[in-house]
Parts: structure tokens; sequence; C-alpha cells
């Protein structure tokens, strides 16, 4: 688990107000759920055969001796919450979150045992429609961040019944060459032998190469679900491509699934996630809701978008006041909160100092302009103002006078991003 400091925060802060405008454009609407969920909720949603709940979940006992979860992934919070406020009864629902979940993993480059994920999830839609609309959200997304290329991957699991025959199928095929398998998916095999399409292993890979292929076995119902879905992606101009073997980690999903991948992250090449878990709420102990979502790990996103150009250039101070003299630290303090008060974002040098080290102060906070404020300006009414991003001389403004003189200035002269000392030279 890591700190998030404050030199990259303004970056997260940056990704969540685009996160934020891409989503309201499409009427999906926040909502937040704990991070502590009672054990038997991802239990059941997830997977018990799953890697997540056998290896990877943080869970223990509370003093009330209740089995209690910090939360993996959010999608079985959002509909824990749907159905003990109501949520699903007879209306459609679109939400987004954004938070920490955990995973007890092996640390790596874009995997984190807290990170975080960006999601959205839609109720009540049992069309493709829906489906289109979520790669819709995820290909805006990246458009806005200028994310650069990134791979749509898709593919249907199709129904439980369809999913039952492949399985057989699958397990007879990956059985019969039992021995090539890396020893994760040997323990596989009978218990959720759809995860072994999805290794990673060079050998088993070149296994499953041959494998009979899930699409194959798609009921009339479900071909046509797929089928529309694609459909509704070339009218969107949407670039995409089948992959057979893709399957989730999650046993919840049925048909669409989906990923976004890029080959700039090592082995952690997927960004986003998603896809259809029709039988998610009634599987939890609501009436049957169709719905589907997605997942974006946002360090991921944070870390891809480095390789290419800056995310935001943090936060600007407009002015920096350093004060020298007793009188003039306690008029430079009250002056502080009067400028904010006018809107304007000021760091003061509480505790004195000298001019020089104050001065050098100014010019590393990344603050527009100094006011510099002594006793002899503080006698005559004035305040010094000193440019710090350009070698205009400084000047003198009327204390009286200096709310408005500063609006005109900052006004006349847009922010420019700051920059460390280094960089100045």
């Amino acid at each position: 688990m890591n700190d998030l400091l404050p030199e990259v925060i303004d970056a997260w802060q940056c990704l969540e107000a685009v996160l934020r405008q891409v989503t309201a454009a499409y009427g999906y609407r926040e909502i937040r759920t704990p991070v502590l969920e009672r054990t038997a909720l991802f239990q059941r949603s997830i997977g018990t055969d799953t890697d997540i709940v056998s290896k990877e979940m943080y869970t223990f006992l509370d003093l009330n001796g209740e089995s209690l979860t910090l939360r993996p992934e959010a999608t079985a919070s959002c509909v824990r919450a749907g159905l003990e406020h109501g949520l699903f009864h007879n209306q459609q629902q679109r939400f987004w979150y954004v938070g920490p979940m955990f995973r007890h993993e092996k640390p790596q480059k874009g995997r984190y045992r807290q990170f975080h994920q960006f999601g959205i999830e839609a109720f009540g839609w049992p069309g493709p429609d829906i489906d289109a609309e979520i790669i819709a959200v995820g290909e805006r997304l990246w458009r806005t961040l200028g994310l650069g290329p990134v791979v749509l991957e898709i593919n249907s699991l199709g129904s439980g019944e369809s999913r039952r025959r492949f399985r057989d199928d699958l397990v007879a095929y990956l059985t019969a060459h039992e021995s090539a398998l890396d020893a994760d998916s040997r323990g596989r095999l009978q218990t959720n032998p759809l995860r072994v399409l999805d290794s990673k292993h060079p050998e088993t890979q070149s296994v499953v190469a041959a494998a009979p292929s899930l699409i194959d076995y798609l009921d009339s119902d479900c071909r046509r679900h797929f089928d529309g879905f694609c459909a509704r992606l070339d009218d969107l101009k949407v670039n995409y491509r089948i992959n057979p073997r893709l399957v989730r980690g999650l046993d919840y999903y049925s048909r669409t699934v989906f990923e976004w991948v890029t080959d700039r992250l090592g082995a952690q090449n997927a960004i986003c996630a998603g896809g259809r878990y029709d039988g998610l709420v009634e599987t939890l102990g609501g009436k049957s809701v169709p719905a589907a979502g997605f997942a974006v790990g946002v360090e991921r996103v944070l870390e891809l978008l480095a390789l290419s150009k800056p995310l935001a250039p943090g936060i600007v101070p407009d002015l920096f006041i350093a004060a020298f003299g007793e009188g003039a630290n306690q008029t430079a303090f009250v002056l502080a909160e009067r400028l904010r008060t006018a809107g304007m974002t000021v760091i003061s040098q509480c505790g004195g100092g000298g001019a020089k080290r104050q001065l050098r102060q100014a010019d590393r906070s990344g603050a527009r302009y100094a006011l510099v404020l002594g006793d002899d300006e503080l006698a005559r009414g004035e305040i010094a103002v000193k440019p710090l991003r350009s070698d205009a001389p400084q000047f003198l403004v009327s204390l009286s006078k200096i709310e408005h003189e500063l609006e005109l200035l900052l006004r006349s002269e847009p922010a420019q991003p700051a920059m460390a000392a280094h960089e100045r030279g």
C-alpha cells in the first residue's frame, strides 16, 4: 500500500474531474459505499473458487465475531446498496463510483494492495444498447484524457447453459493436455477451468490456443445479443477485436465481457474491464435485474498518462506574502485573509524570517507574485508587488486599493504552470 503525496494529488484530482464530466454527459450519478462489507457478500457474488476470494481478500472478525472484508471490488457493494434501499424496484439506475479497493496481491508495477478504481454500473436494461453505451463512456474518457492508443477486446460468455456445455468440453480438452499446464492451471481444472484461458504461462498459452472457443457455444439469444452489441459499436465507429479467450476473474459475469488493454504497462496490460452480470442481483437476494458495467484502474491510467504527458500543472498560487517586522507581520496576516475573501490563492510566510529566505520560499512556492511588506512600507500605507514569473520590475500599490489592483493584474495575465526552481535555473 502506498501514500499519495501532495505532488501527485493534482493529477489525481484532474483525472477525477474528467471522470465526473464524462459520466455526467451520460446521466450517471455518484454512489459511495463503505470500504468494509460482510465477507459473505463477496463470497456469494465473486465466487468462492476465484483467486480474489480464496487468496486475496483482507478478511477478519470484528468485536462481535462477525466476518468482515475490505472490499476487493465495488460492483457487489453497489448491488447490495441498491437492494437495501429499494433502488431497483421498477426503476433503472446509472451509478458511478471511485475509491480504494484492497487485494492481498504480490506488489508490482501498476498493482498495489490498496488500489483505486473508478467504475460505472447500469441496472435495468436487458439489451445490447446499454453494453454499447458503456463502451462509449470508456471511449469518450480515453479521448478526453488524450490517453493514446488502447485496444478494446470483446467476447461473450453466453448463458449459464452454454457455459456449462463449453466447460464440459474445455475440461475434457485440458485434461488430455494436463501435463503441459502450469501448476495453477492444473489446480483450476475442476474448480474454475475458464480461468485457465486467461493464464499468462507460455506453455499453458500454447495449449489454450487450440482449445474449444466459447463463442462457438452461444445459443441463439446470446448470439443475437452479441451481434447487436457489435453492430452498435460499428455504428459508433468504435474499433474493437473479438478475443474468444477473454474471460473475467469474477463468477458473476455473463454474456458481454470486454477489456481495454495496452502494451505500454508491462504485464499489467488491462486498464479497464467489465461486462454484463444479469444474475448478480438475484444471487444476492433480489428479483432478476439486468446489469452491466466496468471498472478502471486509476493508478494504471495515471501511469499510462505519465508516459505521454503531464495530466495537470498543479496548483499555481496567485500570491506569496513576505513580511518583515512585527507590525508588518500582523498586517500581512490580516491582509492574506482579505485577499482570499476576494477569491485569490495566497500563501503566507508564517513564522517570519529574513528577506532573502522569504523571497526564496516565494519563488519555490510557484506563486505568480510576491507581496513584500516591511514596517517602512506599512508606515506609508503601501505594499510592494514583485513579479516572480517575469523580469518585470516590482512596483508599489496602496494597501487601501490592493484587492482592486491585484484583481486587474491577475485577470490580465492568465496563470501559467508552476515550475520547480531547478527548471527555472
